[in-house]
């Protein structure tokens, strides 16, 4: 039996997929790509945007037409936030929702079996519990995701997430190290914690216990050289965390603090739970703590009621912070969100005009961040081959700048990190030199 997978979204998506391949692969079953004939399809959903149910749905019908015989299982969230839409998708076999994704081949199985369509989709929001899914056979060997937290409290005005993934649930302290171990057994040089919201880590936990108290243990952990941290809540970050944060050697000093707007009405208007003063002390902060710190964003333009005073507010902040490099979303009305029914939507030519200006102050900016440390030397982690026929390679350094290198070596240098001169920088990569 053969089976593919198709993942939409985030990284955590990413790790549950990985850990339900490897989970069909004991069950006997061969992983192909997707764009193979298979006897099974898992697509693993996304629903953050409308545009991602409707890409759920896309891929859906590419599988039903690559085998009309095959068994077609769509978990995530999509089928979390409208079960019943998605098992009426024509071909559809069986329906999961996020905290039955380790029963995937289980119930995929049991359609086979009993040749009928399978829902389970449990109440998330009741749902407090960690659903344990670990990996120890990652397809990329030099990387690994570790999957650490689940679900928000947050309820951010234009997301469904809570409602798709639920509270917040962390995996114990004991499971994390027992997982990671086996990772540096398997030769991983890298782990990438990740989460929904991951600055919650620990606050449904009986043991009292942190996201810095967790970094900590990880430091102690024999053969991985580094750590990063996915996408975190600027307000996660004190003048205590950030001594305690600069202290690690292993911690990769980069971090993704989501900002969304650079206008506090417009913050507010959103339900995030900062200003965008505190953002900015925050920013300062890092930068005055950690050394040669990537500090990275994701923002919102168009969000309703958002003026041409909020957007200049919100191109100015980004400006005088001049941070590594933001990520430029043009807002989407979400089914279901409070965004969705606010006054003073914007128009679409208003958004790509917007969001055209920060993108012209982005490519600014990165190019800027990368120039500074031309001539300076960092380990890179050599994660692939960038170009077959000129021996070139690719990887990054522990702040998360892209840089190709030239080898001509014997040895296989993927998986290892090496230092490297950074030579010249251009727009998103930068071009080093191995120094033996």
């Amino acid at each position: 039996m053969k089976v593919a997978f198709a993942t939409l979204g985030c990284r955590v998506n990413t790790y549950e997929s990985e850990a339900m391949a490897e989970k069909f692969i004991r069950e006997g079953y061969e992983m192909v790509d997707f764009s193979e004939k298979a006897d099974v399809y898992v697509i693993n959903t996304c629903t953050v945007t409308n545009m991602g149910d409707k890409k759920s749905r896309q891929i859906i019908g590419r599988a039903r037409r690559l085998n009309p015989e095959s068994i077609i299982a769509v978990v995530g969230c999509y089928s979390q936030i409208a079960p019943k839409e998605v098992s009426n998708i024509e071909g559809v076999d069986v329906v999961l929702g996020n905290r039955n994704k380790g029963e995937v081949v289980y119930w995929v199985n049991r359609s086979i079996d009993e040749k009928k369509q399978i829902v389970k989709v449990g109440e998330i929001l009741k749902n407090k519990v960690f659903e344990e899914l670990s990996i120890e056979n990652f397809q990329d060997k030099t990387r690994a995701f570790l999957k650490i937290q689940d679900g928000c409290n947050r309820f951010c005005s234009y997301c469904l997430i809570p409602y798709a993934r639920g509270g917040v649930c962390s995996k114990p302290k004991a499971k994390i190290l027992e997982e990671v171990r086996k990772l540096s057994n398997h030769g991983f040089k890298e782990v990438i914690l990740s989460g929904i919201h991951i600055a919650s880590y620990g606050l449904d936990l009986e043991e009292k216990i942190t996201l810095v108290d967790i970094l900590e243990e990880l430091e102690k952990v024999d053969g991985i050289e580094r750590i990063r941290i996915g996408s975190i809540d600027p307000t996660f970050f004190t003048e205590d965390t950030a001594d305690r944060l600069a202290a690690l050697k292993k911690l990769c000093p980069h971090f993704h603090l989501s900002l969304q707007s650079g206008s506090t009405e417009t913050l507010k208007r959103m339900n995030r739970r900062y200003t965008a003063e505190e953002y900015k002390e925050i920013v300062g902060l890092l930068r005055e703590k950690i050394k040669d710190v990537s500090i990275t964003t994701d923002v919102i333009v168009g969000f309703p009621g958002e003026t041409s005073e909020e957007f200049n507010e919100t191109y100015e902040f980004l400006k005088e912070l001049a941070l590594t490099k933001v990520h430029i979303f043009k807002f989407s009305p979400r089914t279901g969100t409070k965004a969705e029914k606010m006054a003073n939507q914007i128009d679409g030519k208003t958004k790509d005009e917007r969001s055209k200006l920060l993108q012209e102050l982005n490519d600014k900016n990165e190019r800027s961040y990368g120039e500074s440390f031309v001539g300076r030397t960092f380990p890179v982690l050599i994660e692939q081959k960038a170009s077959l026929e000129e021996n070139l390679y690719s990887g990054y350094t522990p702040n998360y700048l892209n840089i190709v290198v030239k080898y001509n070596g014997d040895k296989d240098i993927i998986g290892n990190i090496v230092n490297v001169k950074i030579q010249s920088f251009n727009g998103e990569v930068g071009l080093g030199l191995i120094i033996p």
